[in-house]
C-alpha cells in the first residue's frame, strides 16, 4: 500500500471541532494544509484556534517551538474552493447532511485533479450515497476520525459500492503514515464502532427501563464488573443524549428497523425535556454547581458463608472462583471433576448460586436461585451484582452478598432482570461483532482493533467471545431470547456456526 504523495497539500473542508483536528494531525505528520470553510473568514478563524492549541503543546513541552512554527508555517487558510486545485488528498468535514456533501464533493470534482483522492468524515451516512453523483466515484472513500481526532488513534477507512481497491489501500496508507491506526470496513450503517457500540447503551437503557437497576448502579456495574472505562450514563451525558440519540435512529432507520437496534424511549424522553447532558447541566445525571451525583446501589456488609457447596464444573471464566473462596477461608464441599449438570454454589440454607445462562431467576427450576453477573475478571473485578428470584430468602441473598464480599467485591443486588448488565451486553457485544465479520464488514482483527481503540473497551468483542466461549454466548441469548420474544436477541447466523463448530471440538 503507497500513501499519497507526502509532499501533496492536504485540503480539509469544515473549520469546525472536527475539521480542526483533522487538519492538526496531517500538520502533525508533516504535510502541507489547506483549510477551507464556506462561511467567510472562518477558515482563518480555526487556523487561530489550531494555532492556539500548538501553543498549547510547547507550554506542556509536548512539542518544541521551532516545531509549533514550521507546522503553521504549512496551515494555509482558503478563502475559495478553487484555491484546493493542487490537492493530493481532499477530507470533508461539514454538516451531516446528504445533499450538502453530494454538491460539495460535485464543486470538488470540477477543481481537482482526476488523480485527487476524495474522503468524508461522515459517520452516519452512507459513502455510497455521497459518492452517488460524482463523475468519478472510484476514488472516493470514508475516513472516519475520532473526535478529538489529535488524540484518538482509531481511523475507519469506509469502502464505498463504487470505491476502487487501490483509493481505498491509498487512504488507509496514508492514514497509517500520520501515525493513526486504520481498520478498513465495507460502507455498512455505523461503519464498525457505530453499528457495534449499540448494545452498550441499549441494553443499560432497557435494563434502567424495566426497573432492574439505576442509572448510577448500572455504571458502576459496567465499570468495576466489565471493566468499561465508562457507563453508558455517564457517556452518553458527555457525548450529549441528543448526538447519541440520532446515532442510534440512523443506524436504526438504516437497517429498517432492525429490532436489534431499537431506540431508547427513555433517552427519548431526556432529549425532548433538553436534558443533554453536561452540556446542558443535566441528563442521566445532575452536573449544576452544587449538585449531588448518585452513588450506586451497594449491599450493607453481610457475614459470609462457612462453607459452601460446589457442583460440577464451572465455566472457564468462573474458573477462579473457588480457589478465591478457598483463599478467603470458606470452606468448599464438592467435587472437581466434570458432571453433566450446570455448574453452580449451593449456599447453606440450600439456594443455588450461579452465573447467569441468560434468563430470569424467577420462575427457576423449583427451588431458590441467585444469579451473579459476568466479570471481565473475577480476581481483578471490584464489584459484582446479584439478581436473586423471588423464591431466594433474605438469608440467602445475605449468604450471597457476604460470600462475594469475603472476595474482596461491593455488591450490588438489582431486582431480577434476565441476564442481569454486563453479561447481557456483553453477549449482544459479542453477537453483533460476529454477524459483522461474518457479513465481511470488516476482518476480524480491524473489528477488535476498532472497538479496543475507538471506545475504549477492555477486550474486543471477539477475543471476549472466545475467552467467554461461543456456546455459552449463544446459550446467553438462547435465555434472553426466550424471556424477550421478538427476534431481539436471536443469536445470528454467524455466531450460531462458530458455536457449533466450537461445540464439535470440545
Amino acid at each position: 500500500m503507497t500513501p499519497i504523495d507526502p509532499a501533496g497539500t492536504v485540503a480539509v473542508v469544515g473549520a469546525g471541532t472536527m475539521g480542526q483536528g483533522i487538519a492538526q494531525v496531517a500538520l502533525a505528520a508533516g504535510r502541507t494544509v489547506r483549510l477551507y470553510d464556506a462561511a467567510p473568514g472562518r477558515a482563518e478563524e480555526a487556523a487561530r484556534a489550531i494555532a492556539a492549541r500548538l501553543g498549547r503543546l510547547v507550554d506542556k513541552g509536548r512539542l518544541d517551538a521551532a516545531g509549533r512554527d514550521e507546522a503553521l508555517a504549512r496551515l494555509q487558510p482558503a478563502a475559495r474552493l478553487a484555491e484546493l486545485a493542487d490537492s493530493a488528498l481532499v477530507i470533508e468535514a461539514i454538516v451531516e447532511q446528504l445533499d450538502a456533501k453530494q454538491k460539495l464533493f460535485a464543486e470538488l470534482e470540477s477543481v481537482v485533479s482526476d488523480d485527487c483522492l476524495l474522503a468524508t468524515n461522515t459517520s452516519s451516512l452512507s459513502v455510497t450515497a455521497v459518492a452517488g453523483a460524482l463523475r468519478l466515484p472510484g476514488r472516493f472513500v470514508g475516513l472516519h476520525f475520532f473526535n478529538p481526532a489529535p488524540l484518538l488513534p482509531l481511523v475507519e477507512v469506509v469502502r464505498g459500492y463504487a470505491t476502487d481497491p487501490e483509493a481505498a489501500d491509498r487512504a488507509r496508507a496514508t492514514v497509517a503514515a500520520w501515525g493513526k491506526t486504520p481498520v478498513a470496513c465495507a460502507d455498512t450503517p455505523g461503519f464498525i464502532v457505530n453499528r457495534l457500540a449499540r448494545p452498550f447503551y441499549a441494553e443499560a437503557f432497557r435494563v434502567h427501563e424495566e426497573g432492574g437497576a439505576d442509572p448510577a448502579t448500572i455504571d458502576a456495574v459496567l465499570r468495576e464488573c466489565g471493566g468499561f472505562r465508562m457507563g453508558p450514563f455517564e457517556l452518553t451525558d458527555l457525548i450529549g443524549q441528543d448526538v447519541n440519540n440520532a446515532v442510534t435512529r440512523s443506524v436504526y432507520e438504516a437497517f429498517f428497523h432492525d429490532p436489534r437496534f431499537t431506540p431508547s424511549l427513555a433517552q427519548q424522553r431526556l432529549v425532548e425535556a433538553g436534558l443533554l447532558g453536561r452540556k446542558t447541566g443535566r441528563g442521566w445525571f445532575p452536573y449544576e454547581e452544587g449538585a449531588d451525583r448518585p452513588g450506586p446501589a451497594t449491599a450493607a456488609p453481610c457475614e459470609p458463608p462457612a462453607e459452601i457447596g460446589w457442583h460440577a464444573r464451572p465455566p472457564r471464566v468462573c474458573a477462579p472462583l473457588r480457589e478465591m473462596i478457598e483463599e478467603a477461608g470458606i470452606k468448599v464441599v464438592g467435587d472437581r471433576a466434570p458432571y453433566e449438570s450446570e455448574w453452580y454454589i449451593t449456599l447453606p440454607d440450600g439456594a443455588a448460586l450461579t452465573l447467569t445462562g441468560g434468563e430470569a431467576a424467577t420462575p427457576g427450576n423449583g427451588g431458590p436461585h441467585i444469579y451473579f453477573d459476568l466479570a471481565l475478571d473475577y480476581r481483578t473485578c471490584t464489584r459484582i451484582a446479584l439478581a436473586p428470584s423471588e423464591k431466594a430468602s433474605a438469608r440467602d441473598v445475605q449468604a450471597a452478598v457476604g460470600l462475594f464480599q469475603a472476595l474482596g467485591k461491593s455488591v450490588s443486588v438489582i431486582a431480577d432482570v434476565p441476564g442481569l448488565i454486563v453479561a447481557r451486553t456483553v453477549a449482544m457485544l459479542v453477537d453483533f461483532a460476529e454477524d459483522a465479520a461474518g457479513r465481511g464488514v470488516a476482518s476480524r482483527e480491524d473489528i477488535d482493533t476498532a472497538m479496543r481503540l475507538g471506545v475504549n473497551y477492555p477486550r474486543g468483542p471477539l477475543e471476549w467471545g472466545r475467552e467467554i466461549g461461543l456456546t455459552r454466548v449463544r446459550g446467553m441469548l438462547w435465555g434472553l431470547a426466550q424471556e424477550y420474544p421478538g427476534g431481539r436477541y436471536d443469536p445470528s447466523l454467524s455466531l450460531r456456526r462458530r458455536a457449533a463448530v466450537e461445540e464439535s471440538l470440545l
